[in-house]
């Protein structure tokens, strides 16, 4: 592992353990030519996901969008960035563990629509405003109406 300070590829493995949700494994290195410590974090990944768009392109499933697009819808929530964490590390667990290799892209989303819908009732919101790809008002209306009928006017 390159050292981030100085790239030295000679890091040294100090410790190593599970995260708390078990995705990943931290390790703390050292870098003897700098004398520099940073922490990685390695992940498992269980196949290649593609994701397959709607007009058929295919694409490498990139956790990081993912998780830039739930962060988005999360912006000035009051959630902490380890529950989008899990959110995150839960979702690509049931893509990878779905035998699948090819994933529809409506698939990746509705699974971030139900996990935001018991998230935050903002984010869920401000999510499905993009990927139902809201136009007008009467569209947000509409959709806020079909959560329950809670607050609803």
């Amino acid at each position: 592992m390159r050292c981030p300070f100085c790239g030295n590829m000679d890091s040294q493995v100090k410790d190593s353990r599970p995260t708390e949700d078990g995705a990943a494994i931290r390790r703390r290195r050292f870098c003897p030519a700098c004398q520099s410590r940073f922490t990685t974090f390695e992940r498992v990944q269980l196949r290649d996901l593609v994701v397959v768009k709607k007009n058929g392109q295919r694409a490498p499933f990139d956790r990081d969008k993912l998780a830039r697009s739930i962060q988005i819808a999360c912006r000035k929530r009051p959630i902490d960035s380890d529950r989008i964490e899990r959110v995150v590390n839960a979702i690509q667990r049931r893509l990878e563990s779905s035998g699948e290799t090819e994933i529809p892209s409506n698939t990746v989303g509705e699974m971030v629509m139900e996990a935001l819908a018991t998230l935050d009732p903002v984010a869920y919101v401000r999510f499905a405003s993009v990927y139902r790809n809201f136009r007008e008002a009467k569209d947000f209306e509409s959709f806020v109406g079909k959560l329950g009928g809670e607050d609803a006017g």
